[in-house]
C-alpha cells in the first residue's frame, strides 16, 4: 500500500538523519568564532564572511558584529549559579553520559582562563580555588564517560589585569540521534535550573548605561 511505502521512506530518512554527525567548534580569543558541521557540510556561524568582506568605509561607520558582542548581551551566570547548575545537572548528566557518552567526541579541548585580580585580589583568588576544585572534580569522571583525547586546561590569576581573559578552542561532535536521546533525558532538569536562574536575576538592577535618567525633584 502507498501509505506503507511512505511510512517506510520516512522511517529510513529519520534513521539516516539520526546517524548524521553534528559538530560545533568554537575558537575563543579577541574575536569569538563558531563553526558548525552537519554531515559533510560546513558552516561558519560567526563572524560571517559577509561581515569580514565589508569595505573600509562601511567598517568605519559600523563595525562588523561578532559573537563576542552577542555574548555580552546575555546574562552571565555568577559563580553561585554555576555551583547550583553543577548540583542540579551533574547527577542526571552523569546518568545520561553513562548511556550515550561514548558517542560524543570532544576534540580539540584547549582552554586558558586568566582571572582578573586587580580590582578584587581576594575574590579572584577565591574564584580560582573554586574553579580548580570544580574542574578537578568534573574532568576525571567526564573523561571516562566521553571521548576527550588530549585535553589541555589552564586556570590562572593575573593580579595586574582588570579584565577576564579567555583563550582556547573547543570542538564537540556527536550523532543527532545521540543528541536527541540526551536532550530528552536532560530537558526537565535543565528547565528547572533555567527557571531558578531567571528568578534569581529577575530583580537585578539594570546596568548604569541602561538606567533611565531620574527627573529632577520639583521645587
Amino acid at each position: 500500500m502507498l501509505w506503507l511505502k511512505i511510512l517506510a521512506g520516512i522511517t529510513v530518512l529519520f534513521a539516516l538523519f539520526c546517524l548524521t554527525r553534528l559538530g560545533v567548534r568554537i575558537d575563543l580569543g579577541d574575536i569569538v568564532s563558531a563553526d558548525v558541521t552537519f554531515g559533510f557540510l560546513h558552516f561558519r556561524v560567526a563572524p560571517s564572511k559577509a561581515e569580514k568582506k565589508k569595505p573600509k568605509e562601511e567598517t568605519m561607520k559600523k563595525e562588523p558584529k561578532d559573537l563576542t558582542k552577542t555574548l555580552k548581551k546575555i546574562q552571565s551566570p555568577t559563580l553561585k549559579d554555576l555551583k547550583t547548575a553543577y548540583q542540579m545537572l551533574w547527577p542526571p548528566s552523569k546518568r545520561t553520559l553513562r548511556r550515550f557518552g561514548r558517542g560524543i567526541q570532544v576534540r580539540p579541548l584547549t582552554m586558558s582562563l586568566t582571572l582578573a585580580g586587580k580590582n578584587d585580589p581576594a575574590g579572584a583568588a577565591e574564584a580560582y580555588g573554586d574553579i580548580c576544585a570544580v574542574m578537578w572534580a568534573v574532568m576525571p569522571p567526564l573523561e571516562e564517560l566521553i571521548d576527550i583525547p588530549k585535553p589541555s586546561l589552564h586556570v590562572g590569576v593575573d593580579f595586574d589585569a582588570a579584565d577576564l581573559r579567555v583563550r582556547g578552542q573547543v570542538g564537540v561532535s556527536l550523532r543527532i540521534g545521540t543528541l536527541l536521546a540526551m536532550g530528552f533525558d536532560l530537558l526537565i532538569p535543565g528547565i528547572r535550573w533555567f527557571i531558578k536562574f531567571q528568578k534569581a536575576h529577575k530583580q537585578d538592577e539594570p546596568k548604569p548605561d541602561q538606567k533611565a535618567e531620574t527627573p529632577p525633584a520639583a521645587a
